[in-house]
């Protein structure tokens, strides 16, 4: 595994603990460890490209310049909120489309016990964005950038997939809804 693969992963480890012991929701043990199996079912599953192309684009920015460690966290927590916002629409989209596996296992919502209780689960993977941001960007110049960020592309995201989802009903579909003035 690559360096900046394991120090990504470091990072998703302490953001994980911080979500699960955040002051401003007291967790019982059990919800502590069903909110714990939701991220490490969901969140990291992936490649990961999204999240590991934020540090590297970050890199690109400093023009060479060696990262210090606090510059290389930074990167990595916003990387893991690109992941956490990948994730939480996986969730829902994969409950949507009736889907039965994503990455290679059930789909969240198709696992024992889960169900529709995915749905929230989805709900909490978003609710975390804002909390990792507010916990490690909220005393820098372009913080309410990167919340307004999250919120257009989520807004953008959604609408896309009521597009697919108007567009793809069982004996209906109809690809001529698709356009795009040029």
């Amino acid at each position: 595994m690559s360096d900046l693969k394991s120090k990504f992963l470091q990072v998703y480890a302490a953001l994980k603990s911080e979500l699960l012991h955040d002051p401003a929701f007291e967790y019982t043990d059990d919800s502590r460890q069903w909110v714990e199996r939701v991220l490490d079912y969901n969140v990291p599953g992936g490649k990961l490209n999204r999240g590991l192309s934020v540090i590297d684009s970050y890199k690109l920015l400093k023009e060479g310049k060696e990262l210090n460690d606090d510059e290389v966290f930074l990167a990595c927590a916003l990387g893991w909120c690109i992941e956490w916002f990948q994730a939480y629409f996986l969730v829902l989209d994969d409950i949507m489309d009736s889907s039965h596996t994503r990455r290679g296992q059930p789909c969240w919502f198709r696992v024992p016990k889960v169900g529709l209780n995915a749905a929230n689960d989805g709900v909490i993977l978003r609710n975390h964005i804002p909390r990792i941001l507010k916990n490690h960007f909220r005393g820098k110049p372009y913080y309410v950038d990167l919340l307004d960020l999250f919120n257009e592309v989520e807004f953008q995201t959604a609408c896309g997939q009521m597009i697919d989802l108007n567009t793809t009903f069982e004996g209906e579909k109809d690809l001529s809804k698709y356009s795009l003035p040029l």
